[in-house]
This record gives structure tokens, C-alpha cells and sequence, in this order.
């Protein structure tokens, strides 16, 4: 693992992930999916799926590029697909490999707060999906080191980060005429108050279980 994100950085294999490259290659990209669609699917899947895994910056670049490629939903489903995987690679690589050493180093300290998240793990998943202030790769380590169940890590996957690829999705659709305007797309768009709004909204409802439980645990208590 620690060789192969080396070799990402040694060999310059993240400069493909950014804008100039979708610029440079739309024309080609477009003429290779038009003969081979199948496989250009294919091929988006396991790269996103690959890059993520190996938590390479720059997957929002793919992201555009997919919804240029395929168009706003078509992309949707792709990349919510491929990302969900290589988050479940990471994931899987981080419970076997650091697991044991992390619960080792993080004492009972480390012991309530893994107890804490897995009782509302989902609901806590899904928030950190749902609203990216945190770096996509953090959201794989942390859940894993924290014994969440790979099930509910995929689910809260998959669900949660819908309505953020969909937004640079349907960006991507659109960026053959920004290109040739001359303008360049905001990774940043997301985080705009009519996005980020709407966003933080799925975030509070993905909280009510958890405030349900508090709720009826403090009046268990006082009873």
C-alpha cells in the first residue's frame, strides 16, 4: 500500500487528476468512449475505485470528467458505485493492518469513543458523508479504526455521498461549454450556500435517531 501511493507521487501519476488534463484530452476521451463504451465504463470504474483506495487527491477532477464523459446521471451512478468500493478497499486495509495497533494506543479514551460511534454508526456515517468537511480519505481510516461494521460503513457509503457526486456530476455534464468559454469549474461549488444549505439540512435529519435515543434514555433515567 505505502509503495503503491509512493509510486502515485514519484511517477507524477496525480497530475492526471486535474483540470488541465480534462482540458488537454476531452476530445480524444470522448472519441475513445464513442468506440468503446463498455470498457471506457469499465475502466472509469476501477480508476476511481483505485484512486480512491489509494486516498489519491484530485477525485473530484474525475468526478467532472465522468459527468462530461457519460452525462449527469449516468456519472451519478459510476462514481457513487466506484467510490463506495475503493472506500471499502481502504477501509478493509486500515481494520486488518492498523486496527490492533491503534486500539493499543488509543486506551480507554479510544474505548469510549468507538463505543459511542458504533452505537448510532450509521446515523454519524451518513453526516460525514452527507456534509465534506472532513477529507474523504479520514472518513475511511476513522470508521475502520473504530470497529464499525463493514456493512454499515458501506451503506453509509453509498448513501451519503448521493447528493455530493450528483452536484459534480451535473457540473461535469456541462463542462465542455466552460471550457470553451474559457472559464474553469469551482471544486469549491459544493460548499456555496444554496448547495451546502440543503446538505447540512440531510445532515440534521440523519441526526434525528440519534437525538431520538438520547431523548428517551434521559427520560428513562429521570423515571
Amino acid at each position: 500500500m505505502v509503495l503503491a501511493v509512493g509510486a502515485v507521487f514519484v511517477f507524477g501519476l496525480d497530475d492526471f487528476l486535474s483540470f488541465e488534463m480534462i482540458k488537454t484530452h476531452r476530445q480524444t476521451a470522448m472519441d475513445w468512449y464513442e468506440q468503446n463504451r463498455i470498457l471506457a465504463v469499465l475502466v472509469f470504474i476501477f480508476g476511481y475505485a483505485l484512486a480512491v483506495a489509494l486516498s489519491v487527491p484530485g477525485a473530484v477532477w474525475l468526478s467532472l470528467a465522468g459527468g462530461f464523459l457519460f452525462g449527469a446521471i449516468p456519472a451519478t451512478v459510476f462514481v457513487v458505485l466506484a467510490a463506495t468500493l475503493g472506500a471499502l478497499g481502504i477501509f478493509l486495509i486500515a481494520r486488518y493492518v492498523l486496527f490492533d495497533f491503534c486500539h493499543e494506543k488509543m486506551g480507554k479514551t479510544g474505548e469510549k469513543m468507538e463505543k459511542g460511534f458504533q452505537d448510532n454508526a450509521l446515523s454519524y456515517l451518513l453526516v460525514l458523508r452527507l456534509i465534506p468537511i472532513f477529507p474523504f480519505w479520514l472518513v475511511n481510516l476513522v470508521p475502520a479504526l473504530l470497529g464499525v461494521p463493514a456493512r454499515t460503513f458501506v451503506i453509509g457509503t453509498f448513501f451519503g455521498i448521493i447528493p455530493g457526486t450528483a452536484v459534480f456530476c451535473s457540473i461535469g455534464s456541462g463542462l465542455g461549454a466552460i471550457i470553451d468559454k474559457g472559464d474553469m469549474p469551482d471544486p469549491d461549488i459544493i460548499f456555496q450556500p444554496q448547495i451546502f444549505g440543503p446538505l447540512l439540512g440531510l445532515g440534521a435529519l440523519a441526526l434525528l435517531p440519534v437525538a431520538y435515543k438520547r431523548l428517551k434514555a434521559s427520560r428513562g433515567q429521570a423515571g
